[in-house]
């Protein structure tokens, strides 16, 4: 079966999980064509990705005057569709009009409109009948205007946390009525799904999870056997939380002296951090990598004896299931999806926003004998590559779309 994938921007640093669950469902003999709105190939450092942004169909890669005259041309040719597409814009965009970020308004809907009508084209051109949306933001929007415009049926994923930061503005509920299915990638997700449609429309409510691949994750390497190493993983920004981790590294070096810390990321609070751990006298015991590429990542994950989650909003993080399957217990705050995989089997959950937590898990960590630490990994690990296995959850989602699809 051919399908389409859309993203607004593809691919990206942080959305490997969409590159997997593309690449699995082409092993189960499904055709795949991906679309985005932009490209951020500067940024990219896996070769991985790189290859993906090639083979990504970008939208707005010549500019968006360039895109808006075909599509323009393509809804005088067809005024009825045009019309329907017309209507489910602004009504998209008055419930985006409260300036919710992300959210848009009416004129935003319009330009998604045009985007629309290209994607509708193009899937006519191409013979698709059915677009795969990943976030149920703007690129959903995009989805279901196509489909207005008479494109090919829709189905999104949800991650969170952003969607649940703003849901009516981002028209959920509507997005999910148009809509064939709907997939949460946790069951806290879909929880927050049920809160915003109808009753009739829960059981277009699935759970797909996110997918690692097993044959990345070999036999896992021992524990560390110098002084307590951390790994934190993620986009610098204000939802991870990684000005509480300083806070939290500056308590706990007081009393573990041979403390270190790898934080692998990039983003805006960057300065801000930075600036952080000089003012914590922190530079010897914490190291930002910045991006790094899978296989550097998953030695960093290797080097240390757990992984630390300071989020204050999230879905389900990746990086918690690839530390998991790398056989390295977790310390995570207690948010959203995340207990569905860290446990006292596995790690130590700890309120969000409080630095003490933290420090007191991590001195708790350093007090865990080695065996146990080993013991609490080969645990996290066979619990996230049986529930996170790429190509189980991709034959999952292909059942769904193929369900979708049926008469």
């Amino acid at each position: 079966m051919k399908i389409a994938y859309l993203v607004n921007s593809y691919p990206l640093p942080s959305h490997t999980f969409i590159r997997r669950e593309i690449r699995a469902l082409e092993r189960l003999g499904w055709q795949i064509h991906r679309f985005a709105m932009r490209s951020d190939r500067a940024a990219l450092v896996d070769p991985a990705d790189l290859e993906e942004d090639s083979r990504t169909e970008h939208l707005l890669a010549r500019g968006l005057p360039r895109l808006l005259l075909p599509a323009c041309a393509w809804l005088l040719r067809h005024p009825r569709r045009a019309l329907h597409g017309v209507n489910l814009a602004l009504r998209l965009g008055a419930v985006g009009c409260g300036g919710s970020p992300g959210t848009g308004g009416r004129l935003r809907h319009l330009v998604y409109l045009a985007e629309a009508a290209q994607i509708t084209r193009r899937c006519a051109d191409l013979n698709i009948n059915h677009i795969h949306a990943h976030f149920g933001t703007n690129s959903t929007a995009v989805a279901a205007l196509a489909n207005a415009l008479g494109g090919p049926s829709f189905s999104f994923t949800v991650h969170g946390p952003e969607e649940f930061d703003a849901p009516r503005a981002l028209g959920l509920g509507l997005k999910i009525a148009r809509a064939r299915f709907v997939v949460a990638i946790s069951s806290y997700g879909r929880s927050q799904l049920y809160r915003w449609c109808p009753l009739p429309d829960w059981p277009k409510i699935k759970v797909v999870h996110c997918g690692l691949e097993p044959d990345k994750f070999p036999a896992p390497l021992p524990m560390p056997t110098s002084g307590l190493r951390l790994v934190a993983i993620g986009r610098l920004s204000e939802q991870k939380g990684f000005p509480l981790l300083i806070e939290a590294m500056a308590l706990a070096a007081k009393r573990l002296p041979d403390l270190q810390l790898t934080i692998c990321g990039d983003g805006p609070l960057r300065p801000q951090i930075e600036a952080e751990i000089a003012r914590h006298g922190l530079d010897r015991q914490i190291r930002l990598a910045g991006w790094l590429d899978e296989a550097a990542l998953h030695a960093e994950i290797a080097r240390a004896h757990a992984l630390i989650l300071p989020s204050l909003a999230e879905g389900l993080p990746m990086v918690v299931m690839e530390a998991m399957a790398a056989a390295r217990p977790v310390i995570a705050t207690c948010i959203n999806g995340v207990p569905e995989l860290v446990s006292r089997e596995t790690g130590w959950l700890v309120p969000a926003g409080d630095p003490a937590a933290l420090a007191d898990a991590i001195e708790t960590l350093s007090q865990t004998p080695s065996a146990v630490l080993a013991e609490m990994g080969q645990t996290a690990r066979a619990r996230a590559l049986t529930r996170h296995n790429a190509d189980t959850e991709a034959a999952k989602l292909a059942a769904f779309i193929t369900e979708g699809l049926a008469p």
